[in-house]
């Protein structure tokens, strides 16, 4: 295999619905098209929201349509000494805090510094406990965040960071401004997604990150954390996303139907459509070897 790695990691929230099969069928294809690796990861780090056995049975769904994982699946409720380990680093350094605000103390905050502002339903958090402001000031902690101010100045960053996406092109986002000093570990014990995923993508050596494009959003936090921990920053693609009848996205939490693989050659041209891929008939693994082909010519795969 070529130096190529890429990965496939669902969330066992659910089973894999219609949007779910498109980023798996494209890391997939787009790690074929590099002669390299493909590596399912199961992220069950959010262990309320996990459903038992839920893990188990997208494993099978992913079989059921060829795509089997090249290594042993790895899980994210079994690496929270790794996870331990960086925020420990980025404590070393300084470059993470404790946190002692509540949902309700961030709106109030807020709306005292000028108006409420939200990104995506979440509020952008102002820094209260940085502590260039002062810290915890009396408070308990509660969770563990970044300070991208002070990570920034260290490494000398700049206040929007860039990065550059094979399908969707150049980005950028200020990312202290838009999103504020993110979670690291949460209130309640648990590895926030931002950090396990950039230690994840490290320690299994990931070149490239081909998911949804609803998750387009998370690159540049995740690329302050690569940065921050040292860590080679991957190639991204992010695909297209499937959208319901009413336009909202597909996703598990707004009740996506699991895939229908009675047939699944079917569910896989159906999902190959929407990455613009011509269909196939025939076998599954004469199917898979075609748009594996058109996939290279589409995609341009990255040296």
């Amino acid at each position: 295999m070529s130096g190529y790695r890429g990965r496939f990691a669902p969330s066992p929230t659910g089973l894999l619905h219609a949007g779910s099969l498109v980023a798996a069928l494209a890391s997939w294809l787009d790690a074929r098209a590099h002669s390299g690796a493909w590596l399912v990861r199961i992220e069950d780090v959010d262990r309320p929201r996990c459903l038992p056995a839920a893990a188990d049975q997208i494993l099978r769904q992913l079989v059921r349509c060829g795509l089997v994982s090249d290594e042993p699946v790895l899980r994210q409720s079994d690496r929270s000494a790794a996870y331990q380990a960086a925020l420990d680093r980025l404590i070393e350094k300084r470059w993470a805090y404790p946190c002692g605000c509540t949902r309700k103390d961030i709106a109030q905050a807020l709306l005292e510094s000028g108006g409420q502002r939200e990104r995506h339903g979440e509020l952008v958090y102002p820094g209260s406990c940085r502590p260039a402001n002062g810290g915890l000031q009396g408070r308990s902690a509660r969770a563990w965040r970044l300070d991208i101010a002070a990570l920034s100045a260290d490494l000398g960053l700049p206040a929007s960071i860039p990065w550059s996406d094979r399908r969707l092109g150049a980005q950028q986002q200020d990312v202290g401004a838009q999103v504020g000093d993110f979670v690291l570990k949460r209130a309640d014990g648990l590895w926030a997604y931002q950090l396990a995923v950039v230690v994840d993508d490290a320690e299994q050596g990931i070149t490239d990150v081909v998911r949804g494009q609803d998750l387009a959003d998370n690159s540049a936090r995740q690329i302050l954390l690569q940065q921050a921990l040292g860590y080679p920053r991957p190639r991204y693609l992010h695909t297209p996303l499937v959208c319901a009848a009413n336009g909202e996205k597909l996703s598990k939490q707004n009740g996506a139907a699991a895939l229908d693989l009675s047939d699944p050659l079917a569910a896989l041209n159906a999902a190959a459509q929407r990455l613009g891929l011509p269909p196939q008939t025939g076998q599954l693994a004469d199917a898979l070897a075609g748009w594996t082909r058109a996939w290279a010519n589409l995609y341009n795969p990255a040296p």
